[in-house]
This record gives structure tokens, sequence and C-alpha cells, in this order.
């Protein structure tokens, strides 16, 4: 009987060992698996390599992951916004090494590694300094640029429901990543809000098949990140 349900966030993350790399889903709080990447802090994997939209608000989640120096590069589309304190000064002082990539970039670049495309060609970043040392070619007169696929030891992933099958459903724009993160893992480790029982979930509205999912995490009562982030809470590792 295929049933890939585990109790606890700490469970879900035992198995990540140092060195990893890991796709994190969200597109600021939504989407993001703070739970799975608190259970990480208090797991203590490191040297990490992480790819995401951004390197996280405040002091809680990624940006906690990223204070406790589990992480030594970041493969990320938005390394400062409002609310990212943790990164960028960790980054001016030589700490944390990182990737820049263009956001569409960054999302085609997972696509084509859960496709099992190697790379492709994009006008993004030619002429610019994200584009010096790429490949170049020129397609109909256009310059484009070779950027690689990704592909990742683990995604850790949030959505609103799934099945003990591991087919999920996500919540409006936190789906974001999550779809293409769970395709260019080995194993995709994702947080619900709701395991349902087989059956309950319309199969027209399955977003991500159980085929690319192998563990899954009902957490019924998610942490609010903007909440955290105006408490200016900062997440202690246990």
């Amino acid at each position: 009987m295929i049933n890939k349900i585990v109790k606890s966030a700490a469970e879900v993350v035992s198995e990540i060992p140092g060195g990893a790399t890991i796709m994190i889903s969200g597109f600021g709080e939504a989407g993001s698996p703070i739970e799975l990447i608190h259970a990480l802090i208090d797991h203590g994997a490191k040297d990490l390599t992480v790819v995401s939209n951004n390197t996280g608000s405040g002091y809680v989640g990624l940006a906690a992951l990223i204070e406790n120096k589990q992480v030594k590069k970041m493969i990320c589309s938005f390394p400062r916004s409002t609310n990212s304190k943790v990164f960028p000064e960790l980054y001016h002082k030589g700490e944390i090494e990182l990737e820049l990539v263009p956001q569409g970039t960054l999302a085609e670049r997972i696509r084509a590694g859960g496709a099992g495309i190697p790379a492709f060609y994009t006008p993004t970043s030619v002429g610019t300094p994200l584009g010096e040392g790429k490949e170049i070619r020129s397609f109909n007169g256009k310059k484009h640029v070779l950027e690689y696929g990704i592909q990742a030891d683990y995604s850790l992933v949030k959505c609103k429901y799934a099945d003990r099958f591991g087919n999920l459903v996500y919540n409006k724009t936190a789906r974001n990543f999550g779809p293409i993160m769970c395709t260019a893992a080995k194993t995709s480790i994702v947080q619900a809000k709701k395991i349902l029982d087989l059956g309950e979930i319309d199969p027209e509205c399955v977003v991500t098949p159980g085929i690319f999912v192998q563990k899954v995490v009902e957490i019924t009562n998610p942490e609010d990140e903007s909440k955290l982030v105006a408490e200016n809470r900062r997440y202690i590792c246990k």
C-alpha cells in the first residue's frame, strides 16, 4: 500500500545530509514551507546549497536557516527585499555565496531540470554582468545566453491539500515554484495543511501528481511568516 505520510516535520527532514542541494518553494510568504525549514534548522545539516526565489524575511524561515550558518550558497532572484536582513549582511562579509538568476530564467532552469532538459538559450541577461562568461548564440538575428537546468537532492514545498499518494493541491499563488521544484528534485518533501482521504481530491484539481512526491507531513496550523516578521520574532534552534 502506498503511503507517503510522515508523522512529523522533524522526522521528514531527518535524512537530509550536509552538503545537499535543496529547492525551497515560496514567493515571499506565499508557499513558504516555514515548518519544514525550522525542522531543518533543528536537524542541523550544514553546507547546503539552496535554490529559492529570495533569501527570506526577518529572522524566521529561510532567513533563520541562513542566519544559523547552514547555507553556503544561495541560487535566487531576489537576494535583498524589504525585510531581508540576514543574507545581505553575511554576503557583504563574504560568508555566503550567491548565484543571481533572473526570476523567469530561474523558473525555466528548474522546469528544464525536472523535464530532463540539460540546457536552453534565452535572450535574458545578454549584455549584462549575468551573461558574462556564458556561451552566446544568435537565433533569427537575436543573441541568446546558454543557461543550464537545475536539479536538486531535495525540495521543500508547501501545499494546501494532499493525500497519502502524494497528490497535491495548492492555495492560489502559493502554488508558485512548488510544482516545478517537485519535478526537479530526487526527493520532494511536502507540508500540507490537510491530508485528505483517497478520492477526496478531484483528479481535475491535482496540480502535482503523486509520482513527483516522496514524503508528506500534515501541518494543520502553519505559522504566518508575515506576522512573525512584523513581531520581529527570531527562530532559535531547539
